[in-house]
């Protein structure tokens, strides 16, 4: 499989799981708080961080095309800073300066937290 199509189809995987679960965290928890940025950002930066935990080690999973479907392409779409900067504007826009300082700096911790957590049950 050629490098740029594994880009693509990691993307595209990533994008459709990103849009379906952001629907799901809306319809379950509303949309008083960017619940499917943060579902998407935690799961994408535990997914990464086991992911590349892996690769380190060697075998299938350090092969670059695979690499770049899934860290590049998948966790690339799937996850989102741009998103997560915008919804934390419009919380502070509206003046509800604590979920904004939650949403920003929890992401930011917890994402931490989700990527040594993967990387650690590699």
């Amino acid at each position: 499989m050629s490098s740029l199509l594994a880009l693509a189809l990691g993307a595209i995987a990533g994008a459709l799981l990103r849009y379906q679960a952001t629907l799901w965290a809306a319809a379950r928890f509303g949309t008083g708080f960017p619940y499917g940025t943060l579902l998407v950002n935690l799961v994408g930066s535990f997914i990464l961080g086991f992911f590349l935990a892996l690769a380190t080690r060697g075998g299938v999973v350090a092969h670059p095309t695979l690499r770049l479907f899934v860290a590049t392409g998948f966790c690339g779409s799937l996850t989102t800073f741009s998103t997560l900067s915008y919804e934390t504007v419009l919380l502070l826009t509206d003046g509800r300066l604590l979920p904004a300082l939650l949403n920003a700096a929890g992401s930011v911790v917890a994402g931490l937290l989700c990527v040594v957590l993967g990387a650690a049950l590699a």
